[in-house]
């Protein structure tokens, strides 16, 4: 089975939490699955700002993309973080890649609101070199950062960027692990179970904001593009991955059709 797998910055913070799933991706591997990874960084970018006196400025939940900025999304994301994860894969015995979609324009973008800078909206990508590295054993992990026929640079919401791979790339699932538990109904519930239709209630009727809504539009998406199964889940639940793959209901399981447990 094709997976792609998301992993969100704060789970890579720390180097026992990024080495303990890595582990879990390099025996999900052994096993047979066939493994994306995308990865995003937003703690460590504003850290990063931080550290050199440049205020981080969000706008409807997306960072702000100055100049400077784009110089730190390269030095942080396709920098520090992704390589800081390659070597944890490597050391898991899996072999792993550093890429971004800049690379042989894996995933193409376009500005997407002059006032946000550089940062993209996602108009294709191309699973070429995807297909390429995990034909020959590869596992390929990329940071989210997008790029352009013209030469230009996106920062691109990690979520959106793994939605655009998971969907070119085939993968069967995708599951984002992520610093929480899953998705909440109106009664701070854990939602184990939904369909498209209930995902999208759980937005319009304002359950869902911020973060996750962001989310379960990510995961909407997613199965629009022909991805059969969406699973959002924390990323330090113990063998996490290991679990979803085996079948267990951890986190919130979104497919097209299904029912809110």
């Amino acid at each position: 089975m094709r997976v792609l797998v998301k992993l969100g910055g704060t789970l890579l913070d720390e180097p026992e939490g990024r080495g303990a799933l890595a582990a879990q991706i390099a025996r999900a591997r052994g096993q047979g699955a066939e493994i994306v990874v995308v990865h995003g960084g937003g703690k460590q970018m504003t850290r990063f700002l931080a550290e050199r006196g440049i205020a981080s400025r969000f706008v409807n939940g997306l960072r702000v993309t100055t100049p400077e900025t784009v110089d730190a999304v390269l030095k942080v994301f396709t920098g520090s973080v992704n390589h800081e994860l390659v070597a944890s894969l490597n050391r898991a015995g899996a072999p792993a890649v550093g890429l971004s979609g800049i690379d042989a324009l894996l995933v193409e973008a376009e500005e997407m609101d002059p006032a946000l800078g550089a940062v993209g909206r996602v108009t294709r990508s191309n699973p070429a070199l995807l297909e390429l590295l995990t034909a020959h054993g590869y596992l390929p992990v990329v940071a989210c950062v997008a790029g352009s026929r013209e030469g230009r640079i996106f920062n691109v919401n990690a979520d959106q960027m793994a939605v655009a791979c998971a969907a070119a790339f085939g993968a069967g699932q995708l599951i984002f692990l992520t610093d929480v538990e899953g998705v909440l109904d109106a009664g701070k519930r854990l939602c184990r179970v939904l369909s498209a239709r209930q995902g999208r209630d759980l937005i319009d009727s304002g359950v869902a904001t911020g973060g996750m809504q962001a989310k379960l539009n990510a995961a909407l998406a997613a199965l629009e593009g022909g991805v059969a199964q969406v699973r959002i889940a924390a990323g330090a639940a113990d063998r996490v991955l290991e679990r979803i793959l085996q079948g267990e209901e951890l986190g919130t399981r979104l497919a097209p059709e299904g029912g809110m447990a």
